[in-house]
């Protein structure tokens, strides 16, 4: 579904690689998560494949089609949704607009639009006429912005520490929400995150750190290592926990 090949991102102003070499296959309907310490290369990797940042080496193929050549727009158009840590705000743009261009289609019913909000823990008789301006607050715009990758309806969905500035309920639709989309096989995800729950959704778990894919495995094989070397103090990168 997707692959990555050889690919290498390098940081020019400061003359350093963030991603060395990195080779990696994701199938169709599987959630990967990535995971690993801070400054470790997760979001660099996530924004090179939804090409957010140019200039990277190596080639990315999504569906037997490579598009490491085609700009953002491109991408999604190949079948791929990004959210952002940060997501954007857009003054003048209602909610409903904004799920509305999302999905493609301006014929979308309204039920399907709320739908979209309650999977991510909002009352849509509440947002669905807001502007996505600076009147919400960032879990707001956060939630908005995950909606409307759903509204998307993306091969694959990328979601850059979801559950940053979400409250534990709204947390707790989330999860649910990835948990409904991998079992109809809709959809493709990738999630960084360092949340045990997200973790122990994933089929697959990656830890990456030094701009490159350290360790991979189930959460069961994963999950109880990085415990353990964040309670004792000691990365979970210095030691091995199942080689590539």
């Amino acid at each position: 579904m997707l692959e990555l090949k050889n690919v290498s991102w390098k940081l020019e102003e400061e003359n350093k690689w963030i991603l060395r070499d990195i080779n990696l296959k994701v199938q169709k309907g599987e959630r990967l998560v990535l995971t690993g310490p801070n400054g470790g290369g997760k979001t660099t990797l996530a924004r090179v494949i939804a090409g957010l940042r140019e200039g990277a080496e190596g080639e990315i193929w999504l569906d037997g089609q490579r598009i490491d050549g085609l700009d953002i727009t491109g991408r999604a158009r190949a079948g791929l949704g990004y959210a952002f840590q940060q997501p954007v705000r857009f003054k003048g743009i209602t909610v409903r607009d904004l799920l509305l261009l999302a999905s493609g289609r301006s014929d979308l019913k309204e039920e399907a639009l709320c739908s979209y909000l309650r999977d991510v823990g909002l009352c849509p008789k509440d947002y669905i006429d807001r502007e996505v301006d600076a009147s919400l607050s960032g879990g707001e715009v956060k939630r908005i912005e995950i909606a409307s990758i759903l509204a998307r309806n993306a091969d694959l969905m990328i979601f850059d520490e979801p559950e940053a500035g979400i409250d534990l309920w709204s947390f707790a639709r989330l999860t649910e929400t990835f948990e409904q989309i991998h079992s109809q096989g809709s959809a493709t995800m990738i999630i960084i995150s360092h949340q045990e729950r997200i973790i122990s959704l994933a089929d697959e778990v990656i830890v990456v750190g030094d701009g490159t894919l350290r360790h991979r495995g189930t959460p069961k094989e994963i999950l109880p290592r990085i415990l353990t070397d964040t309670l004792g103090g000691c990365p979970v990168l210095n030691k091995e926990v199942h080689a590539l």
